[in-house]
């Protein structure tokens, strides 16, 4: 009978990502045969575990979406104040969850799955997934800036890791510029943070590109499910 740490099994039974479990674990809202569950504790097969009061099943079907976000939805699977979640628009009644997080006002591709390992390997930054955004900003950004960009700023007190950053267009009649960044880690609202740090305002922020997936033919709010090439090419260059 196979054993493995309790956060690995979390994940692979759907009900979150591995990160989200080992920060539920450190909060003490896992237990495993009703005792407090503590970081690199294993289980096998006998053992009951709860979470957050939720008994954790068997490993379900793995599935895969990829949604446009648009404007104005939460990057979450649930809201205290009631407002629209990115799982609230996908027709899927089992336990699915957003991998990353977009801002309130932030349009573009997220993908939502059940799978653990996978959103694990998608948001760690060792693992260099590309990570795509074109950011329209108020003032015209500089040469110097762009390389500032790209060597990493500092955000509360921590430098960001290296970047690709480029000019799309700067409107000297709109004092506005459009800017491409690429980056790999996801901390929290990162990339307006990145422009604030340097003297720009977001204007607005798309996330165009994960790895090599785009929302091309994606209406916003529209989604699709990923292929079974595309998830063993996302696990392959996560990895690699």
């Amino acid at each position: 009978m196979s054993v493995e740490r309790v956060q690995k099994v979390i994940a692979a039974s759907g009900y979150c990502s591995r990160r989200k479990a080992e920060e539920l674990i450190k909060k003490g809202l896992v237990y495993i045969n009703g005792n407090i569950a503590n970081l690199g504790d294993k289980v096998s097969g006998n053992d009951y575990i709860e979470v957050e009061g939720n008994a954790i099943s068997e490993k379900q079907d793995k599935v895969y979406y990829l949604l446009n976000k648009p404007r104005g939805v939460i990057t979450s699977t649930t809201d205290d104040k009631g407002r629209k979640t990115v799982v609230d628009l996908i027709a899927d009644n089992r336990r699915i969850y957003p991998v990353g997080r977009l801002d309130y006002d932030t349009t573009g591709l997220i993908i939502i799955t059940n799978d653990g390992e996978l959103a694990n390997l998608l948001t760690h930054p060792k693992n260099n997934i590309d990570k795509v955004y074109i950011a329209k900003i108020e003032g015209l950004i500089t040469k110097g800036n762009i390389r500032t960009l790209e060597n990493g700023v500092v955000i509360d007190g921590k430098k960001t890791a290296k970047s690709k950053a480029k000019i799309l267009k700067a409107d000297k009649k709109s004092n506005t510029s459009i800017v491409e960044l690429t980056i790999h880690e996801g901390r929290n609202h990162q990339v307006k943070n990145m422009f604030k740090a340097l003297g720009y305002n977001v204007i607005k922020l798309k996330r165009e590109r994960i790895s090599f997936l785009t929302v091309d033919g994606l209406s916003s709010g529209d989604y699709r499910q990923l292929s079974i090439h595309e998830v063993k090419k996302l696990y392959n260059e996560a990895k690699d």
